[in-house]
Formats: structure tokens, C-alpha cells, sequence
């Protein structure tokens, strides 16, 4: 295991990869300590309990430990409502055959569900998630997130969706995205292809309010702005800058959720403008060799 245990509180073993996501659900408890993550600080109510709890269930290295070192099933949040209005429920259970990428359901008014990237595969987990209502559709955003598209697929009865650029990674999905244009999956819910980080990366775009981008680009705490991930692009990153430049004036949302990196909700316009400066930034960048340590979280 590795591990590297100084106290008899919380703590991250050996195994783990840097990935963020433990940081994203317990900020200011777990933050990041010589390329790793780390416990800064022991909980002190229930409420910073509780996010632990979140952080040890969404790691994709099951590095997050509890005081006895085993994971308590009772405490999984997951499926665990984004905001109050229950629109998007975090999957959490990242899986590493994923990069340890978050994964999302979205409800539908009509009851139904969509699954945009998937958790870990696990049967438990499926039912968790058929519990807030059918699940029509599995919406993968590319290639490095379909390792469990089509078991989720096969298990919901739902349609499995990728883009054509992508398409060797899940050759037996349901639906092909194709091209560079807006696609509607279902009502009020769009697909956004945008070649970059790879050749299909699609974005998911719900209500003009909730914007699934894959990992196309994200929210740095580290600049406290939206970023694209230049340092992990295996696609071309002249690519992404052009498809960040389409979108810019015509994609608007609230909420934005990514792969990964952070999420986060901003007015409509701060979004826009952010977008915008994103897509000028981005088209200055040349392509690099791949370094997963210079990616700013």
C-alpha cells in the first residue's frame, strides 16, 4: 500500500495519483503536499466529517483512509445532489480505468435520467442510480472515460453515445456523434462536439445551465479561472483552441462540470466572458509534450 500514516485520524495512503478529486470534495481538509494529496487537518463537526467521507468514496485509488482505515458503506454520499434543485446528482466512485474521471447523472422533468461519463463499474452503485428513475441514456464525452459506457449501457437498457472521432474506444455504442455541430440527445439537452483534447470530445450542454465539458477544459483553483488542461492534450491543442473559438459566443451555462478538475457555478455572463478570454488565451498555445505534473488544479 505505501502508506504513510504520522496519527491515528484520517489520513492518504501510498497509492495516491495526484488526481484532485479527494481536494475538490474536501477542500481546506485534503489539500495537495509534495505532488500528492494529504490531510491537512483533522474534521472538527460532522459536516467536515461528512466531506471525508465524500473524498474516500470518490477516490478512484480508494487512497482516503477513516481513523480504522476501512471505508464505512453506511457514509457513501453517492449518488449526492449537486445543488438543490436535484437536476445533477456527482456519481462519485471515480473509476482509475476512467483517469479517475468524475462522472455526472442528469435528471430529466419527465423522471427519466441521463449518465454523462461514468463511476467505477459496480452493480450496487447501478441500482443507486436506476433508484431516481430510468436512465435513458450513457453520454460518453471521449475516449479515456468509456471504459464502463457500455456495461452501464447494457445494465440501464440506455443508449450509449459517442463521437465518431472517438468511436475505436466504444465501436459498439448506440448513437455516433459526427462533425463539428450541435447534436440534440433529448430534450433540452445538447451535444457540442469539440475536437481538441482529443479527436471526439464532445461537450454536454443541459438547460443552458449545466455544461458537462469532458476534458476540454476546467475550473483551476489555482488561477480561479477556467483552463484547458495544454499539458494533457493528445489530440492538438491548435484543434481545441478553434473549437473553444465556435463556442465562445454561442455557449452559455451556469454550472460547469468537468472530467476533470474543479466544478463551479458562476452567472451566466461571468461564464461567457471567462469563456471568451479562455479561447484567446488558448489560441497562443503550441502543442507540448505530455506532463501530467504541470497540470494547475
Amino acid at each position: 500500500m505505501g502508506a504513510e500514516r504520522t496519527g491515528h485520524g484520517w489520513w492518504v495512503d501510498g497509492r495516491c495519483t495526484n488526481c484532485d478529486v479527494a481536494r475538490q470534495f474536501a477542500p481546506g481538509l485534503i489539500g495537495e503536499v509534495g505532488g500528492r494529496s494529504a490531510v491537512l487537518r483533522q474534521p472538527r463537526d460532522e459536516a467536515e466529517t461528512g466531506r471525508l467521507h465524500a473524498a474516500a468514496h470518490a477516490c478512484p485509488t480508494r487512497s482516503v483512509r477513516p481513523p480504522d482505515g476501512r471505508l464505512d458503506p453506511a457514509r457513501d454520499p453517492f449518488p449526492m445532489p449537486l445543488d438543490d434543485t436535484g437536476t445533477v446528482h456527482l456519481c462519485g466512485h471515480n473509476s482509475p480505468h476512467t483517469a479517475g474521471a468524475n462522472s455526472y447523472l442528469l435528471r430529466r422533468p419527465d423522471g427519466t435520467s441521463l449518465m454523462v461519463d461514468t463511476p467505477r463499474w459496480n452493480p450496487v452503485l447501478a441500482a443507486r442510480h436506476e433508484a431516481l428513475g430510468p436512465v435513458t441514456d450513457v453520454l460518453l464525452t471521449h475516449r479515456d472515460h468509456a471504459a464502463h459506457g457500455r456495461r452501464y449501457a447494457d445494465r440501464f437498457g440506455a443508449r450509449l453515445w459517442i463521437h465518431e472521432g472517438d468511436l475505436d474506444a466504444a465501436p459498439d455504442a448506440d448513437r455516433v456523434l459526427r462533425g463539428t455541430e450541435p447534436a440534440e440527445i433529448t430534450d433540452g439537452v445538447l451535444a457540442l462536439p469539440f475536437p481538441g483534447h482529443t479527436r471526439g470530445s464532445v461537450l454536454y450542454v443541459a438547460d443552458e445551465r449545466y455544461c458537462f465539458s469532458g476534458d476540454s477544459f476546467y475550473w483551476s483553483r489555482t488561477t480561479a479561472d477556467l483552463e484547458v488542461a495544454e499539458s494533457v492534450t493528445w489530440y492538438d491543442i491548435r484543434i481545441l483552441a478553434a473549437s473553444l473559438a465556435r463556442a465562445a459566443d454561442r455557449l452559455r451555462f451556469e454550472w460547469l462540470l468537468p472530467g476533470h478538475g474543479d466544478r463551479r457555478h458562476l452567472p451566466h455572463d461571468d461564464m461567457t466572458a471567462r469563456l471568451r478570454h479562455l479561447a484567446t488565451r488558448t489560441r497562443d498555445l503550441r502543442p507540448r509534450p505530455v506532463d501530467f505534473t504541470a497540470v494547475r488544479w
